[in-house]
């Protein structure tokens, strides 16, 4: 029986993909919603005997995915649930340019799909599942970036401190809650993915910092997908989950 549900974002490619394989386990049911479906979950899904089930949706209209999710949530029994998780990994890097040279439709989706479906997610998630008995948990993936200013990626690096913020004040919130849900938001290090082979490949007349992420990857300094997924399922686990409203996978 699936005890633990878990509904994760951004799950066809990168470290949203590792997740996914890795919680493709028997006690676990996973909702993982991306733009593209991933024919390989659904292969593992089958050899791991796990419950899967894939939404194709535009993060961008989080409102539309967040009704769904909340109608979906409502719809469940939970009784025999345990845990109750919402991952948040989706987000988009946009344009490597300084923001005058930005559209401002690329500026909008950017902020829509790593700042603002998190926040609706999340409501839809907390109100579905307030009166359940399961422990609820909500991870936000954020970013060093978040905590840092980089020239260049604006958009990203407001979207990711909005996240960290935001998770700050839903921790108050919850905490007044007498089972009130954990929450976190947490940078994972950095990760050899596409979003990688984007910043080394960008332009160093546009993107200043481009060097810096071309040495990190010849140094062999970034984690693989996979390592990095396990240690943020690992985080998610810890018994101090949520006492960081805001934390980093590296300590």
């Amino acid at each position: 029986m699936q005890n633990t549900l878990v509904i994760l974002t951004g799950a066809s490619k990168g470290m949203g993909q590792a997740m996914a394989l890795q919680l493709l386990q028997p006690h676990i049911r996973l909702l993982c919603i991306s733009r593209n479906l991933d024919d390989s979950l659904i292969q593992e899904a089958e050899k791991h005997g796990a419950l899967l089930e894939q939404w194709s949706a535009d993060l961008s209209e989080g409102a539309v995915v967040a009704a769904r999710l909340r109608t979906w949530l409502s719809a469940l029994d939970s009784s025999a649930l345990k845990s109750a998780t919402l991952i948040n990994n989706a987000g988009v890097i946009g344009p490597l340019a300084p923001t005058q040279d930005n559209d401002p439709s690329q500026l909008a989706y950017a902020l829509r799909v790593g700042l603002e479906a998190p926040m609706q997610l999340c409501a839809a998630f907390l109100n579905a599942t307030q009166k359940w008995i399961a422990q609820r948990k909500v991870l936000n993936i954020s970013s060093g970036l978040g905590r840092r200013p980089m020239a260049s990626s604006a958009a990203y690096c407001a979207a990711k401190a909005g996240m960290d913020h935001f998770t700050r004040c839903v921790a108050l919130e919850e905490a007044l809650r007498p089972h009130g849900a954990k929450v976190c938001s947490l940078a994972p290090g950095v990760i050899d993915t596409n979003m990688q082979t984007d910043l080394r490949s960008a332009d160093p007349r546009a993107f200043p910092d481009q060097g810096n992420f071309a040495g990190l990857h010849a140094q062999g300094q970034l984690a693989s997908p996979a390592d990095a997924a396990q240690r943020v399922l690992a985080y998610l686990e810890r018994a101090d989950f949520g006492e960081q409203a805001v934390a980093d996978v590296r300590g």
